[in-house]
């Protein structure tokens, strides 16, 4: 008989899911697509400014690369519950690194070849994958750690996805400072190169669910109707749409009220909005830390609340030390609200309607944030800038109530359904 083996000693939250190799990977597969993804946005965002010299082409840098989310994230959902997730991923690597291929190749042979429409299509195909892959990733992330892991995790992606916006633009632009273009582009086709090698090792484990082959329409409508009759998603997605359509698109106009109202140069400008990813570095290496949270919905609420709060008083700030402290305190509210509109919108769905549930949460940040971007710049260019941000936080902190009154979202813990298909 064998002896029995010592338990295993009980480490910190954060320990316990780093040890997961699998999960390692997965975490370094993330950081390295969104450091990727960052680098090379601010690359052809440039490249277009300086081509062009119009900042309505520039501004379709935004437009197209989140153009095919809301399209794509209902399906991608649904994918993510019926196919092989860790083949999603691989495929949609394979193509952004075959988009970035082909865009540096037409640059080293002739970069008089290279038209705004090449960039505005690598841009759009970038924004398709990034909607396709998101709920296979996050799903599969719990996956690999479990449901009692779970806000640790998404912590340390929010982490990495957070690391990836600050750290991809500055190198970017250092190296178009030094190397130009076609280099700078050459480093970040070498980055999806070492993720995709990375991707060909990934475990993901496929859990045994019961699931109805359904249409697609039919699928995609019974993931609607379930959200829609649970308080919790439904008062989740509706704070999603909000905070998206009239919140965070403030963080487009960060430049303008630091160059116009502070008066600082570029380089302060820079400094301010990295003051956010700051914040939301320290608010999501603090959840990774925590223990068995129970009110998932408080710590999505009070972020959310904290982020309007802090945008409404870095708007009218008059210093910009005091200004950069707003939105570094306003990073820490987006760590708790990202981590955990992820988390509630997984733990509140059954097994096997998960990846359709991130696919609907996909779906309203991509309806919400390109139209809010441009209802706020319309405003701005009638009335003024701090008065149009002013008016959409203000208008969002009232439609929010509704949804902390007539849901359980801070009231209740969240509490696991069991599968649809059980109930039917």
């Amino acid at each position: 008989m064998l002896p029995l083996q010592p338990a295993p000693r009980r480490g910190t939250p954060l320990l316990s899911v780093l040890q997961n190799a699998d999960f390692r990977l997965i975490w370094w597969v993330g950081t390295l697509h969104e450091f990727a993804r960052r680098m090379e946005l601010l690359i052809l965002s440039w490249l277009v400014l300086q081509v062009t010299d119009s900042y309505f082409q520039l501004g379709l840098i935004l437009v197209f690369n989140n153009l095919p989310r809301p399209f794509l994230s209902l399906v991608s959902g649904f994918l993510a519950d019926r196919f092989n997730r860790r083949l999603i991923l691989q495929i949609s690597q394979v193509v952004n690194t075959l988009t970035v291929a082909c865009i540096l190749a037409i640059m080293a042979y002739d970069f008089e070849l290279l038209k705004t429409w090449h960039v505005f299509l690598a841009i759009t195909l970038q924004g398709a994958t990034k909607a396709i892959e998101d709920p296979s990733r996050r799903t599969a992330i719990l996956d690999i750690v479990g449901e009692g892991r779970l806000v640790n995790a998404l912590s340390l992606d929010v982490v990495s996805n957070t690391a990836g916006k600050m750290v991809g633009p500055l190198l970017g632009g250092v190296l178009l400072d030094t190397v130009g273009f076609a280099w700078s582009y050459g480093f970040v086709l070498s980055v999806h190169l070492v993720n995709l090698s990375l991707m060909m090792r990934l475990r993901i484990p496929n859990p045994e669910l019961t699931r109805q082959h359904e249409p697609v329409v039919r699928s995609l409508a019974v993931s609607i109707k379930y959200a829609l009759h649970s308080p919790v998603l439904r008062g989740l997605l509706y704070i999603t749409i909000l905070m998206n359509a009239l919140v965070f698109p403030v963080q487009q106009f960060i430049p303008a009220i630091g160059r116009d109202h502070l008066g600082v140069g570029a380089t302060l400008v820079g400094l301010l909005l990295a003051a956010e990813g700051i914040g939301q570095l320290a608010g999501a290496a603090l959840m990774s830390l925590t223990r068995n949270v129970r009110y998932h919905g408080r710590v999505f609420v009070f972020g959310s609340l904290g982020v309007i709060v802090m945008t409404l008083l870095f708007v009218w700030s008059p210093w910009y030390t005091l200004a950069f402290a707003f939105l570094a305190i306003s990073g820490l509210g987006q760590a708790g609200f990202s981590t955990m509109q992820s988390a509630i919108t997984m733990l509140a769905a059954p097994p096997d309607m998960r990846g359709r549930m991130m696919g609907l949460l996909s779906f309203c940040i991509g309806v919400g944030t390109p139209l809010g971007g441009l209802e706020m710049g319309a405003v701005a260019t009638a009335f003024t800038l701090q008065g149009a941000i002013s008016g959409n936080v203000v208008a969002g902190l009232i439609l929010m109530l509704p949804a902390l009154v007539l849901t359980p979202l801070i009231s209740r813990p969240l509490a696991q359904p069991p599968p649809a298909t059980a109930r039917s």
